[in-house]
């Protein structure tokens, strides 16, 4: 029985630091899951995620570095699979909902300085997609239920309300400080933007932690075995 690829997709983005985190995420993967990993772009930068495809034989996994499933996950990354001709790779799900996220967030949060009780904003990239920020929303609820403090959900670009809209939204009911949980798995343009959104303490992107790379892994691992069949 072949062992799939494991076809880790990301965004892409223009900053060098952002690729370098998702070369280093492509390696810590291949470490936890034990199994052979290839990088892929679903905009942005090339090789995109289908040409790679294209060029693995045998089965493909593909898991979608997303923290929502929006337009990338749900048409870029299976049309460009289907124009290589891996329409048979199996897709997983994005990984927003695995609670070894918002255990992330909460550690990023930590190492940012953010004070128990403190009101947070869950800062995200934003989508024009409904379902996506309707993911958004379950995570800022379920961030608060396990930090037993108000959580609003904001978005850097596209949807509504801005980061910087929740943070004074926060304030404007007595909150004295405000701190931002990044939603963003790593460094770019929209991590650089939290800074401008008026918080007393801001977390980094929720890569390199380890829970980001062992639900990579888990979601790999789910569909390996029909992939492989």
């Amino acid at each position: 029985m072949d062992v799939p690829t494991l076809l880790l997709a990301v965004h892409g983005t223009r900053d060098p630091r952002g690729t370098a985190e998702a070369r280093r995420l492509a390696r810590a993967v291949a470490e936890a899951s034990q199994a052979p990993v290839r990088l892929g772009f679903a905009d942005v930068l090339t090789p995109d995620v289908g040409e790679v495809a294209a060029g693995i034989d045998g089965p493909v996994v593909v898991v979608p570095a997303f923290l929502a499933a929006g337009y990338h996950v749900r048409v870029d990354i299976p049309d460009q699979l289907e124009r290589a001709g891996r329409g048979d790779a199996v897709v997983t799900g994005a990984l927003g909902g695995d609670e070894r996220l918002l255990e992330a967030a909460v550690r990023r949060l930590g190492q940012a300085g953010r004070r128990t009780g403190e009101a947070v904003v869950l800062a995200a990239a934003g989508s024009s997609d409904p379902d996506a920020r309707a993911q958004v929303a379950d995570a800022a609820q379920r961030l608060a239920d396990r930090l037993q403090a108000p959580v609003e959900e904001g978005y850097v670009a596209t949807a509504e309300p801005t980061v910087a809209e929740s943070v004074r939204r926060l304030r404007s009911r007595g909150h004295r400080r405000v701190a931002l949980a990044s939603w963003l798995l790593a460094p770019g343009l929209f991590h650089q933007r939290l800074a401008e959104a008026g918080a007393d303490a801001v977390a980094g992107p929720l890569c390199p932690d380890a829970g980001v790379v062992a639900a990579v892994a888990a979601r790999y691992r789910r569909a390996a075995v029909p992939a492989a069949v």
